[in-house]
């Protein structure tokens, strides 16, 4: 087979970025054609803007990232694709990859997930958030019947909010300071509250809006002796913590979730692959379209990535369309 043209986007790490020429070597491994990725808004807007900090530059490391921090680095973790070459029985197959934002790549078939029969290509591009979400609740651990408040409808967030709306018996608030995203709550089957509006003295609250004034929030509407698990990621900006008021008095724990590795309880049985395909297989309910509320082509990459990073851009997943 003719090795094709392939292409990959690298930011720049100062707000910019550019499409590069990649070289492709599939000897002994499989040849991807690109159909999908996802922008991570949170991590990769970190990356696109350089604001790693220098003692994060190896945990932040994506698996198949060119370049190093600050940049040029070509970084992404969500793609999905169809094989086209290597070993006969994966042809034609759809499969996920933690590969960065390029048109064909070449990786070891251990590297790749299939897609289940269930999940469509489209929407298999939330695999990491959905990833991100199932390790949060794995270290949360909610109850039957808890009253739980998720605060920050970005995508992780309001993955978490669906997962824990599946527990029997559960109340789950899905908070944001977005008055425009009801509409999101009812697609979830999760009751959409505003900062103002937030029910207090919650069993667990998760925070995810990477924001002061959004973990404020989470630390006043817990209860007595919960556990507010913070979901955010700041790269190198300080944040104010609350911790005066009735923080003590409440006796709260304010506990860190982060998926670079599996949370302690499923440790022992449970690798990085095996969470991913779990996570995967979480996604057949079409209801999680709605957190896919933008799309554009890989060519225009360098000027979505602009336009993600702006405070005033109200999109969730933006999926990157390879054809």
């Amino acid at each position: 087979m003719t090795t094709p043209s392939t292409h990959a986007f690298w930011s720049l790490g100062d707000g910019r970025g550019e499409i590069r020429q990649a070289e492709l070597d599939c000897t002994g491994e499989l040849m991807i054609r690109t159909c999908y990725t996802a922008i991570s808004r949170g991590s990769e807007s970190l990356v696109f803007n350089g604001g790693v900090p220098p003692s994060e530059y190896q945990r932040m490391r994506a698996p198949f990232q060119s370049g190093e921090f600050p940049g040029p680095v070509k970084y992404g973790y969500s793609n999905v694709g169809v094989v086209e070459q290597g070993a006969h029985d994966w042809h034609g197959r759809y499969v996920y990859c933690l590969y960065p934002h390029q048109t064909h790549y070449c990786v070891p078939a251990e590297a790749v997930i299939p897609l289940p029969a269930n999940v469509a290509p489209h929407r298999a591009v939330l695999g990491a958030n959905m990833e991100t979400a199932l390790n949060a609740l794995w270290d949360a651990a909610p109850g039957v019947g808890d009253r739980i408040s998720v605060v920050g409808a970005g995508v992780v967030g309001a993955l978490v909010a669906w997962l824990c709306g599946r527990i029997p018996g559960t109340t789950v608030q899905l908070i944001d300071i977005d008055a425009r995203k009801p509409p999101l709550g009812e697609a979830l089957g999760v009751d959409f509250r505003t900062p103002e509006d937030a029910a207090a003295e919650q069993d667990l609250v998760i925070h995810a809006s990477a924001s002061d004034a959004g973990l404020a929030t989470a630390l006043r509407i817990a209860g007595f002796e919960a556990t507010v698990l913070e979901l955010s990621w700041y790269g190198s900006r300080p944040v104010s913590v609350p911790l005066g008021e009735a923080f003590h008095a409440n006796r709260l724990t304010l506990r860190s979730s982060q998926v670079g590795s599996v949370s302690p309880g499923h440790r022992p049985r449970w690798d990085h692959k095996r969470r991913l395909t779990l996570a995967l297989s979480l996604l057949s309910d079409d209801a999680l379209d709605v957190l896919i509320s933008g799309e554009s082509h890989f060519r225009d990459l360098p000027a979505t990535f602009e336009r993600l990073t702006r405070e005033d851009d109200a999109t969730l997943c933006e999926r990157i369309r390879y054809s």
